[in-house]
């Protein structure tokens, strides 16, 4: 009977550190990918502007067709038409075609949520954030109609410059790229 209990008071301790172990195991396995998962993220190389920083970026002078997509992770029509943007990024890249995406998301969410949507989406296309509190400054610098409301998208080549206040589908999106390559 000595025996009997002996082991099975082996066995309990045995199992309990055995557990314990791999409890641990699993916690650092927890931390080790948590950490990796931001340590990737981090590396994702988001520049952050003001209007001086950007201006520059929407107003180039080269022979290509630039589209400057003003969006944010919280904003449904923004994320909704990301991909069309991507597609286009994607198509006409060989045809002298660049494609910008502004973020607008708040300075205290890009490592906690435009960091990882940027990752989660793959997005291709560049991607820089916007933070300049001057909007009476900036707004009207963009465009001298615009409300400030998203998404918003520039296209524009040499002298040739349009601004939408508006969401696209992926065919008038094309539609008006387009009219800039003719």
């Amino acid at each position: 009977m000595k025996w009997l209990f002996l082991v099975l008071l082996i066995c309990v301790f045995s199992c309990k550190d055995h557990s314990s172990n791999t409890d641990t195991e699993a916690s650092a396995l927890t931390s080790e990918e948590v950490n990796g998962v931001l340590a990737f993220e981090s590396d994702i190389d988001l520049k952050i502007y003001d209007y001086d920083g950007l201006e520059p970026l929407i107003n180039k002078t080269d022979d290509k067709v630039h589209v400057v997509n003003f969006w944010a992770t919280w904003c449904a029509p923004c994320v909704k038409e990301l991909p069309y943007f991507e597609e286009i990024n994607v198509k006409y890249k060989n045809n002298n075609v660049e494609v910008l995406l502004v973020s607008l998301d708040f300075p205290k969410n890009y490592e906690t949520k435009l960091k990882p949507f940027i990752r989660s989406h793959d997005l291709k296309s560049k991607v820089v954030a916007f933070d300049d509190t001057n909007q009476n400054r900036w707004i009207p610098a963009i465009n001298k109609n615009w409300s400030g409301a998203i998404p918003a998208t520039i296209i524009y080549k040499g002298d040739k410059r349009k601004f939408y206040e508006r969401s696209f589908t992926q065919e008038e999106l094309e539609v008006e790229i387009q009219g800039f390559l003719k």
